[in-house]
């Protein structure tokens, strides 16, 4: 995976790794926002330990993130 936000393919594990900031790599703040779009998109943010939908809801509140889009 790059740090590229325009060829990033995300997983659950590398979002949440680059998001948590546990996978040892300096992010770029697009990066970033780009991971936790991939988890608020697929619903993990709230899956996840408590910390993670607070952040999300936060983002979003904020215009950082988008909502998640309902089908």
């Amino acid at each position: 995976m790059t740090t590229d936000n325009r060829s990033a393919i995300w997983t659950p594990y590398t979002a949440t790794a680059a998001a948590e900031g546990f996978d040892g790599i300096e992010h770029d703040e697009e990066t970033i926002i780009s991971a936790w779009q991939y988890l608020i998109d697929t619903g993990l943010a709230w899956s996840l330990q408590g910390w993670f939908g607070r952040t999300a809801n936060d983002l979003i509140d904020n215009g950082i993130c988008n909502a998640p889009v309902k089908h």
